[in-house]
């Protein structure tokens, strides 16, 4: 089992701080991700912990899932692993055909 944990429902005020004290009561936290917005760089709701085993990444599933932080109801539970991307994407410079004025050559 993985014991990372996937932390959903998060108050907007929340900090990784304030995260990590409440998971730290049910285990070591090993590390705390509270994921943020790029454009506004406000925390987006959820977040993921890192607990040392699996064994409190199960204690800590069952302390807090369902548990209230911050007047939210926190959805707690075993991270999935990341789904791979396509890469690449373009980003190159693509050529514009759109019927302009045919006289400027």
């Amino acid at each position: 089992m993985n014991s990372k944990l996937f932390v959903g429902n998060l108050s907007f005020n929340i900090t990784e701080n304030d995260l990590q004290d409440a998971f730290a009561a049910h285990g070591t936290v090993v590390e705390t991700n509270l994921m943020m917005d790029r454009a506004t760089g406000r925390p987006r709701g959820f977040g993921f912990i890192t607990m040392s085993s699996p064994e409190e990444a199960e204690k800590a599933i069952a302390a807090m899932n369902g548990a209230t932080l911050d007047g939210r109801n926190l959805t707690a539970n075993k991270a999935k692993p990341r789904a791979e991307r396509a890469r690449g994407g373009g980003g190159g410079r693509r050529e514009y055909s759109g019927g302009g004025r045919k006289d400027r050559y």
